[in-house]
Order: structure tokens, then sequence, then C-alpha cells
């Protein structure tokens, strides 16, 4: 049985390792005003973040739309058996929804819809895996278990500079938002039933990130066969100092360095980090 590997833009794994490693995307969009970007294709994330800066109103972000999707399940049906698409959390995109309706209509090929209840890297944690059984002729059940597995240990936290974007996304409630403004608190957000809820109200940044490395370096004390992602936006000299402190105490973690693109970007503003680790 071939088996492709499929993903959505917002796992933000360059083009050059999706090529390599024979992964399909499909993107989501950002729209400023009457113009379409299809992130990754038609947008940098250097030209969103610098597009925003100068843009009066936050853009609005859309899902691929069931037509996009089923052309794009038809193409590979012609070359592959089955394929497992693993999209951003159900709980804040109906691009997983799409993929599931897409996949009804589509004759001559298998598809195993998978919900990462999550987004950015900590979604490309799971394609890259993916990836790698679908090239050692791994099934689809495999895969599938394999990446219900990695959802035991994985984490992820992440913190904004300002929770305004999230507000008006509709990605957190109004009155999260405006205590959190009021107290200029930083807080520490996370994924909880595929939706961002609040993990902790931080007041400063630097105690936001300090709180984050620590959750982090208690799983990295418990288990060195850990693999971590610092992802920012558009801050990369400090994801860059987080990643070299981190791995400077943890040599034999694996790290890498991520980013967050136009579609989430747009909800979480310039300046947000996250980080995300899951025990190999």
């Amino acid at each position: 049985m071939k088996v492709a590997i499929m993903t959505d833009s917002t796992a933000y794994i360059p083009a050059e390792i999706r090529e390599e490693k024979a992964i399909h995307m499909v993107p989501l969009s950002v729209v400023f005003g009457d113009d379409v970007y299809q992130e990754e294709i038609d947008i940098t994330t250097e030209e969103f973040y610098q597009k925003i800066k100068e843009a009066k109103e936050l853009p609005k972000t859309s899902q691929p739309s069931i037509g996009y999707v089923t052309a794009k399940l038809e193409e590979l049906a012609k070359e592959y058996d089955a394929v497992v698409s693993i999209h951003l959390s159900s709980g804040i995109s109906g691009t997983y929804q799409a993929v599931v309706s897409a996949g009804k209509m589509v004759e001559g090929i298998d598809v195993y819809a998978y919900d990462s209840e999550i987004s950015c890297m900590a979604q490309g944690f799971y394609v890259l895996e993916a990836a790698e059984m679908a090239k050692n002729n791994k099934n689809p059940a495999e895969i599938l278990a394999r990446l219900d597995e990695m959802k035991k240990s994985l984490r992820a936290y992440f913190m904004v500079d300002d929770l305004t974007n999230l507000q008006r996304g509709g990605r957190l409630s109004g009155a999260q938002a405006l205590v959190g403004s009021l107290l200029q608190v930083k807080p520490i957000l996370h994924f909880v039933d595929k939706i961002i809820v609040p993990f902790e109200k931080i007041r400063t940044r630097k105690k936001a990130i300090n709180r984050i490395v620590g959750m982090l370096e208690e799983d990295a004390q418990d288990n060195n066969e850990i693999k971590v992602v610092f992802i920012h936006g558009n801050a990369e000299e400090a994801a860059l100092d987080l990643q070299a402190s981190f791995k400077a105490r943890y040599p034999s973690a694996e790290t890498s360095l991520s980013y967050f693109g136009p579609v989430i970007g747009t909800h979480l503003g310039e300046g947000a980090l996250g980080v995300c680790w899951y025990k190999k």
C-alpha cells in the first residue's frame, strides 16, 4: 500500500523539507480587505508581518475550500492508495472537517484525516513522524496509532504580547482578554479540548517565558530523549536565545526553531513565543 502524507500550511514545515519528505500541503489563507493570500504560496511570513504593521484592520483567515481539498485528493489518488492527512485543531478551524467531507467524495483513495488538536510545529511533529513512517512502508493504522502515542506526551505552551488579536479573532473570550490587558498580564496559553485557553496568568513576559522553560526542563530531566521546538512570531532572536540556553544545559535534546506564520500570526500577533516538546 502506498500512503501519502498531507497537512495544511499551519504546520509551517518549510517547502524544501516538504519536498524532501514527500509531504503534501493544502494552504489556509489570510485576507486583507479584498485581497486573499494563500500562506506559504502567495505571501511569505516576512511579508505578512510587514503588511500587518501597515494594515488599518486585522486580516481575516480562511480555511481551504472543500473543492480545493477534493481536487488535491483526486490528484493524490492517481499515485497513492491512501492518505493520512494531519491538520490544525478542529476547535479553531474547519480545515479538518473539510478534509473529512472531501474524503467522502473522492474515489480511488482511502482518506484518514487526523485532528492534531493543536497547530504550528507541534502539528508538524506529527506530520514529520508520519512521513518517516510512510517512507518505511507503514500502513495508515500503524501511523495513526503512533500519532496517538505521541499525543500522550506532547506539550505546548505559548505567550502573546497582546491578547487583542485572539479576542477579535474569536479564539479567546472577551472577558479573559479584557482582564489580561487591564492587568498587563502575560498569560501562558495552551490547547485543552482542541481550543486555546489560559494555563496561567503571569505579570511579566520574562516570568512567563521562565515558567514555560521551567516546565520543559522538568520533562527534560526525566527523559533525555526529548524533541523540542522553539516557535516565534517575528521574534527570531528571542527564540534563538531560548534554544541556545536550553541546548547548553541539555545537549542531548533534539531542538529546532520554527515560526508562527500568517494565519496563526494573525491571531497571536507579533512577538509571540511558544515552546513545544514530546518524548521520543
